[in-house]
């Protein structure tokens, strides 16, 4: 079989084999909730492209890799859910960026985030003015929350963030 056929069977057997298994471990299989989740997805993709594009990893090779990653996530999530241990052991605290339109230095420091990348995301959230903000968070996955607007609840949306 020439090489580029190859490559057409083993994405068209892997691309559905990956959607099984997200269909099987559910829609938290490619969520970004935690930096584990976000590793496992890097995984999962480098599983496909290397069955695809290595012949030195075979489909079968390519399956079983891709089902084990698939079992070790459901396994630390479902673990995840029931001791929070793990969960602090697998997770990555957010951390408060700014509040009531303050940066808070030293946390932008802590969390190596730039002033032009706070910037970007405050533009990203259409904030118009700074006494918008209420409060900016860089999450456990990396992605920056922004709460503007003219109340904010702190105890239920800042519990568990430094500050």
């Amino acid at each position: 079989m020439p090489d580029w056929m190859t490559y057409f069977v083993d994405a068209a057997v892997m691309v559905p084999v990956m959607v099984l298994f997200v269909r099987l471990a559910g829609l938290r299989a490619f969520s970004k909730m935690s930096s584990y989740d976000f590793a496992v997805t890097v995984a999962f993709g480098s599983v496909l492209a290397a069955t695809v594009v290595s012949p030195s990893t075979g489909l079968t090779q390519g399956v079983l890799g891709m089902g084990a990653l698939f079992a070790v996530q459901w396994l630390i999530g479902w673990t995840r859910a029931r001791w929070p241990i793990l969960q602090r052991a697998t997770d990555n605290d957010p951390i408060l960026l700014m509040r009531d339109g303050e940066v808070l230095s030293n946390n932008m420091a802590r969390a190596r985030v730039t002033l032009p990348e706070l910037r970007a995301k405050l533009r990203e959230a259409n904030v118009m003015n700074r006494s918008e903000i209420r409060a900016v968070v860089l999450e456990t996955t990396g992605d920056v929350s922004v709460l503007h607007g003219d109340r904010l609840d702190g105890d239920l949306l800042l519990d568990g963030v430094r500050d």
